[in-house]
């Protein structure tokens, strides 16, 4: 049995002992969630992998598919539409918004009908917020998903010692986040393909769910864990065979200058 948590008065040192375990010191390959994975994680590596499954990294991956550079922003659609002015380039909308005059959103499918090296202002409340709080830090950021997940993985081998991965989960308005099986299962497939790496045991555990999730079926996996289920009440179902297309792209979103970039 662990020890209990912390008790009155002894707070501070219980954080502080979190927080040097948190790290994952003494691993090449490492796996967090959210805004406290990048948090505790970014400082201590070379690359930072975001994994936003349905549907930020896979959106990234098709319009970098296209050839497009894609500008993460947070999801704040007044900032958002003043940064599409400001660099005199699209901004994408909420699905429900989508119009002639604004054909981009979150979905894959609007990205894929994007003119070939467009740029375009993507918000998002989970991907593009932890890309841009990555980025703050000194190393690679890069968007993975199911769809480039072994090109991001031996682009990462590349790059430098420490990788990385972080699950962006389920962001609300209020603050609180719920842990997402898609986004476990993403990072745990680009964690599969760095081997030969020494792999802390959260990142070994999310490359087993990507094991056990591919044994099952992608497809039928998204389709059926709680985000896939709320995509498909939404009626969005049709984004999930987007997202759940394992190594289909050898192209890597790489954040530079403020923008996803194609690398190969």
């Amino acid at each position: 049995m662990s020890e209990p948590g912390p008790l009155a008065g002894n707070e501070s040192a219980y954080g502080q002992h979190r927080q040097m375990a948190a790290d994952q010191a003494g691993y090449t390959v490492r796996f967090g969630w959210g805004p406290a994975g990048v948090t505790t994680l970014a400082p201590y590596s070379d690359v930072v992998v975001v994994v936003d499954v349905i549907t930020f990294s896979t959106a990234v991956a098709v319009a970098i598919e296209r050839g497009c550079r894609i500008y993460p922003h947070p999801w704040d659609p007044p900032s958002a539409q003043a940064r599409g002015r400001e660099l005199g380039v699209p901004v994408a909308v909420s699905r429900s918004a989508v119009s002639a005059e604004e054909p981009y959103s979150l979905s894959p499918t609007t990205l894929s009908r994007a003119p070939a090296g467009m740029s375009i202002v993507l918000p998002s409340p989970n991907g593009s917020a932890l890309s841009m709080a990555a980025s703050q830090h000194p190393v690679q950021v890069v968007a993975g998903s199911l769809r480039n997940a072994f090109a991001v993985a031996r682009f990462a081998r590349k790059q430098g010692a420490v990788i990385s991965v972080i699950a962006a989960g389920e962001r609300w308005a209020d603050g609180g986040m719920d842990l997402a099986l898609e986004d476990m299962i993403g990072a745990g497939a680009i964690i599969d393909g760095l081997r030969r790496r020494r792999r802390s045991p959260e990142a070994t555990a999310a490359a087993v769910v990507f094991r056990q999730a591919r044994t099952q079926g992608l497809r039928q996996t998204l389709r059926e864990c709680v985000s896939g289920r709320e995509m498909r009440h939404r009626e969005y179902g049709d984004e999930l065979d987007w997202a759940a297309a394992l190594n289909v792209s050898t192209l890597v979103p790489v954040l530079r200058d403020g923008a996803f970039q194609s690398v190969e």
